[in-house]
């Protein structure tokens, strides 16, 4: 079983920025990428960015000037850092970890989610 646990939401002003974390315990071995999901009101959960055990990142192409992903391997954790933050970026934000290669059908996991509220 793996655990996650995103941190780092809150109520944020249009136009700053804010980081969000992802925190991944467990038996970890079978999770090849990680990625942010969000969830505004009324909406359905979008993939947002997602990024490889090795690095690569790739994200959905209305936030990719905006978005970063990044990882630690040795801590453990993937971050998100959004810049320029607009009122149509609040939502939950989920951290889901999965086998993207095959091998694990039922390595797939999810965080409790993290809120972020954009005031403008």
């Amino acid at each position: 079983q793996v655990q996650l646990v995103e941190s780092g939401g809150g109520l944020v002003q249009a136009g700053d920025s804010v980081s969000l974390s992802c925190a991944a315990s467990g038996d970890t071995m079978c999770i090849t990428a990680t990625g942010w999901h969000r969830q505004a009101p009324g909406k359905a959960r979008e993939l947002i960015a997602a990024i490889t055990n090795s690095g690569s990142a790739r994200y959905a192409a209305s936030v990719r000037d905006r978005f970063t992903i990044s990882r630690d391997n040795a801590k453990n954790m993937v971050y998100l850092k959004i810049n320029d933050l607009k009122s149509e970026d609040t939502a939950v934000y989920y951290c889901n970890a999965a086998d993207r290669d095959g091998n694990y059908p039922a390595c797939d996991y999810w965080g409790q989610g993290t809120q972020v509220t954009v005031s403008s």
